[in-house]
């Protein structure tokens, strides 16, 4: 009725139709300069074992960067709440250096109260500052560390300085823990 199936046509064996066309065996490939290479016909149970084996290490290398990143990222954080207070203890310590100039300015023997009270708030604050990890670079009599000092001027060596020696403290010097809070200002000898 209206419902016909289409005829078929028979097969044609392309080997048979042009023999310029190599016939392509199982296990077999044909390279452009005509030149046939054995193909080697891995089981598909060979080739999913060996993906998964490849998938396995690169989970595995994935977990060990995971690891890694999560363990830089905790030492970072340790590292940043050790040392958060660094900033307000620089602030701090140019306050205590204006108390130490005004305390320097007063005669010695002061006893009034302005004197003693400078002399208390100077003394509080190097106790709080300290409290918290501040410690003074240990500067004159040295031999100068560029990490932690910084060579205003050099004058000659001598018996009392020999060459890369501190000879005087312009500036106190701080460490906040193990960082350098301020370096110290100093003079060194030197044979130049």
């Amino acid at each position: 009725m209206g419902d016909e199936l289409p005829s078929e046509e028979p097969e044609e064996n392309i080997g048979d139709a042009d023999d310029s066309i190599p016939v392509i065996e199982e296990g077999m490939e044909t390279l452009d300069l005509g030149e046939t290479v054995e193909v080697e016909v891995l089981d598909p149970l060979d080739e999913a074992l060996l993906r998964a084996e490849k998938a396995e290490k690169e989970i595995a290398y994935k977990d060990a960067e995971i690891q890694n990143v999560r363990k830089r990222l905790m030492a970072e954080k340790a590292e940043l709440i050790q040392y958060s207070g660094m900033g307000l203890a620089r602030r701090m310590l140019t306050v205590l250096g204006d108390v130490d100039r005004a305390i320097d300015n007063l005669d010695k023997d002061d006893s009034s109260a302005v004197a003693q009270g400078l002399r208390l708030l100077r003394n509080k604050m190097w106790h709080e500052l300290s409290a918290d990890g501040v410690t003074a670079i240990e500067a004159k009599s040295q031999p100068f560390d560029p990490a932690k000092m910084e060579a205003i001027t050099t004058i000659p060596a001598s018996e009392a300085y020999p060459s890369g020696s501190v000879v005087d403290v312009l500036e106190s010097g701080y460490m906040y823990k193990q960082r350098v809070l301020l370096a110290a200002r100093v003079v060194v000898a030197s044979e130049e």
